[in-house]
C-alpha cells in the first residue's frame, strides 16, 4: 500500500523546479485562490475536497498531488497546480490522469513537468499490479492539453462523444503505454 509519495520535476532555465506531494489541510486556503473549479468557493468547499483527496491515498485508488514551485532564496514553495492517477486498481490494465494548473502559473512548462514526473512515477509504481497505459481526457476545446499531452507523449487515440450533464462536450482521449 501506497501511503505517501514525494516526486519532483527538475527546474528550467525560465522556471523554477517542482515538487509534488500529497494533499494536506494546510493546502486548503491556496487551493481556493488556485483552483480553475468554480465549485472550490470557499474554505469549507477546499476542505472537502483535500479530504476527498486524502480518502484516495488511503483506498488506493486515486493519487493526488500539489503541485509546488519551489521559493527562490527565502520565498517559501507556492501552490501552482494539482496532477491525480486515479482508476487505479491492481489486475487493471489502464488508469487515468488528470491535471490543473493555477492560472498565475501557466506558460511556464508547470503542466507537462507535473505531468511527466506523475506518469514516469505511475508505469514504475504500478507495473507489477499490471498497470500498462494511462489515458488523458479532456474536452475538445481545450487545445492547451493537447499540448501538454503531446509533450508528454500522450498519443491521440480518438474523439469520445459528449455525455451531459458531466461531460457537455466531446472529449479527445490521449494514450501513452509503458515501454516495453
Amino acid at each position: 500500500m501506497i501511503t505517501s509519495v514525494t516526486l519532483e520535476a527538475a527546474a528550467t532555465p525560465t522556471a523554477p523546479a517542482l515538487v509534488l506531494r500529497p494533499w494536506c489541510v494546510e493546502d486548503v486556503a491556496a487551493l481556493v485562490e488556485a483552483s480553475p473549479d468554480p465549485g472550490l468557493a470557499g474554505e469549507d468547499d477546499g476542505l472537502s475536497w483535500v479530504r476527498a483527496q486524502e480518502r484516495g491515498w488511503v483506498a488506493g485508488v486515486r493519487f493526488g498531488f500539489a503541485v509546488l514551485e519551489e521559493g527562490r532564496g527565502a520565498a517559501p514553495a507556492r501552490l501552482v497546480g494539482n496532477v491525480v492517477l486515479k482508476e487505479v486498481a491492481s489486475g487493471k490494465a489502464s488508469a487515468e490522469v488528470g491535471y490543473w494548473t493555477a492560472a498565475k502559473a501557466r506558460g511556464r512548462g508547470v503542466a507537462p513537468r507535473a505531468l511527466e514526473a506523475l506518469t514516469a512515477w505511475s508505469l514504475e509504481a504500478f507495473r507489477a499490479d499490471g498497470l500498462e497505459r494511462l489515458e488523458l481526457l479532456h474536452q475538445v476545446d481545450n487545445p492547451a492539453s493537447c499540448r501538454v499531452a503531446a509533450k508528454c507523449g500522450y498519443a491521440y487515440d480518438r474523439t469520445l462523444a459528449s455525455a451531459p450533464p458531466a461531460y457537455p462536450l466531446d472529449g479527445h482521449l490521449h494514450v501513452r503505454r509503458a515501454a516495453a
